[in-house]
């Protein structure tokens, strides 16, 4: 299957289905030396794997990972590392009702159009569950940021019509509750109002917001490969997201060159720095060495168990109650994804980057 692999330099193809054997993935041009182990990558998919709450699908699995490749006295060895998460807790019978049609907000219609033939158990290639093989290759890209004094910053920023209120902001609080809101009031409403639509056999959407922070100015190119524009597909290429904005966002629609220029100024050190980020960290496609902030419009989950209407594979109109186990939001698992998916690009711009000047290499091999 096409479309299965990311990244240039440091480059990932995931693997596996909802229900088969497992998920994994196998990630190429890890530097060596890296020191890496399962504990490294574990508390990473913990942070998505289903069952911690009563907003998250109740399929129990520890989805533990291990390594089978690419690390050597708990280090990386500079060849392929892969990773793999066996499924142990699939329920395939809850879905072969659906094989006959086309679950609405699902791939299943899309899938069939293009290969004439779809795993329907829980959506497949198609299916949340393939985030765990992004979310494993992106805690290996973390720690290699975290080396380089570059740290991610993911969470909730709302959840249906509740927001969080920047003036609250706690950044200690994300991992205290159950939706990984930073603000402890916001939780409580948006648990509220989960806990509403749940009761409706309804699902909600909501926005993610990542602040990448340590970033050296230049990172990144112009024209195609803009840092910004890879971070949007990256982002894009998660199931559940279908918008993504940067900095001020489409706020800049209704702005003027004077309310959206960042001013230039000195800071105490006397280096280079900006008094405003309504770019969002990102000029030309290069980062300019403030925040880069940006959000992820998340969709409400396509799996519910209101009656919805559909059309089946003989053509017919029918009418349709969606069994199974699912997430009534999408987001608080969603939040680590989009933290990993970031984690890969800024990781393989970085060693892009690495060419771009003469004294770079100088630096590297000059003796």
């Amino acid at each position: 299957m096409a479309g299965s692999t990311f990244g240039n330099i440091f480059k990932i193809m995931t693997w596996g289905e909802s229900h088969g054997k497992g998920v994994g993935v196998v990630i190429d041009g890890c530097p060596a030396g890296l020191p890496l182990s399962e504990t490294d990558i574990q508390q990473y998919l913990n942070r998505r794997k289903p069952g911690q709450s009563k907003f998250a699908t109740p399929r129990k699995e520890d989805d533990a990972v291990e390594i089978l490749s690419g690390v050597f006295e708990g280090k990386t060895t500079g060849t392929p590392i892969s990773l793999i998460v066996f499924n142990k807790n699939q329920q395939s019978k809850d879905y072969s009702e659906i094989a006959s049609y086309y679950r609405p907000g699902h791939a299943d219609y899309t899938f069939d159009a293009k290969y004439g033939f779809r795993d329907y158990r829980g959506g497949g290639r198609s299916s949340g569950r393939e985030t765990i093989g992004r979310v494993a290759a992106g805690a290996v890209a973390a720690k290699i940021l975290k080396t380089l004094g570059i740290s991610i910053l993911t969470y909730t920023r709302s959840i249906g019509p509740v927001s969080i209120d920047m003036e609250h902001f706690c950044a200690d609080e994300i991992l205290n509750n159950a939706l990984f809101m930073p603000d402890k009031k916001a939780a409580q409403e948006a648990s509220a109002y989960l806990e509403a639509c749940m009761k409706e056999q309804n699902s909600s959407g909501g926005t993610i917001e990542c602040v990448i922070t340590g970033m050296p100015a230049g990172i990144g190119d112009t024209v195609f490969d803009k840092l910004d524009a890879n971070l949007a597909k990256a982002i894009l290429s998660i199931g559940a997201v279908k918008g993504f904005e940067i900095g001020d966002g489409f706020a800049v629609a209704a702005a003027t060159g004077l309310t959206n220029n960042d001013a230039f100024c000195l800071d105490e050190s006397g280096k280079i720095a900006k008094k405003t980020n309504h770019a969002g960290g990102i000029l030309g496609g290069m980062s300019d060495g403030s925040p880069i902030v940006f959000r992820a419009a998340i969709k409400p989950t396509p799996s519910i168990a209101s009656t919805q209407q559909t059309v089946n594979k003989s053509g017919e109109e029918i009418a349709i109650n969606i069994k199974g186990r699912h997430d009534p939001i999408i987001v608080p698992r969603a939040v680590v994804v989009v933290e990993a998916m970031t984690a890969l690009v800024i990781t393989d711009l970085l060693l892009s980057n690495m060419g771009a000047r003469m004294d770079y290499l100088e630096k590297i091999y000059k003796k």
